[in-house]
């Protein structure tokens, strides 16, 4: 499967917070254990880097990628320690374009006509929408999925398991992200059985 199979087939691309690059291979393992296959850690901390490297390396069976990622310098990085996609809060057509050019996976932040429209010039067709629940959430990914039908959302922020499920049916969302399921202070705690649970009710509420 490509990344946005593995993505749509997930349902949940778990926003991932690491302090300790420690943690980054069992919570990937609590992941996997709660039935989610694929993760982002983002890089708003320190250990990222090495975070990343540690699940490629170790927890070949999870798609780990980058989120967070506002630079091309941030995006090599990713790159390089085995992130198989990148996830960006907003539209950068450098990081864009240094993925496209070596068929890495990028989705970027678009939320405006005008930044969907600089995403398909580039050849794109999923974008993240981020903040959803500051930007109108589903109401406004299905005003702009009419005049841009061929796009589909990654949504993030405002989403848990009492709405995964509508945004899941939505035609135009490929997936949702969220760190509900991997809180920060879980991850830090060691509290990992807690985030299998976790991940386990929120593919029930959006699949079951």
């Amino acid at each position: 499967m490509t990344v946005t199979e593995r993505m749509a087939a997930a349902g949940i691309v778990p926003v991932v917070v690491i302090d300790d690059a420690k943690d980054a291979v069992p919570t990937a393992r609590a992941l996997l254990a709660g039935g989610i296959d694929v993760m982002e850690i983002t890089f708003r901390t320190a250990a990222a880097p090495e975070a990343i490297r540690s699940v490629a390396q170790s927890c070949p069976e999870m798609l780990v990628g980058a989120g967070t990622i506002i630079n091309e310098e941030q995006c090599k990085l990713a790159c390089e320690m085995g992130a198989s996609f990148i996830v960006s809060p907003g539209f950068d057509a450098d990081v864009v374009r240094y993925c496209t050019a070596r068929g890495i996976t990028v989705t970027p932040g678009c939320v405006t006509p005008t930044e969907i429209m600089a995403a398909i010039a580039m050849g794109l067709d999923v974008i993240k929408f981020f903040p959803a629940n500051v930007y109108g959430g589903l109401k406004a990914m299905k005003s702009l999925s009419a005049p841009f039908g061929g796009i589909r959302f990654l949504p993030t922020g405002g989403i848990d398991a009492a709405n995964v499920r509508e945004y899941i049916d939505a035609p135009f969302v490929l997936a949702v992200g969220g760190s509900w399921v991997c809180p920060k202070k879980m991850i830090a705690d060691g509290d990992f059985e807690q985030i299998t649970a976790l991940c386990r009710e929120a593919r029930n509420a959006a699949f079951a």
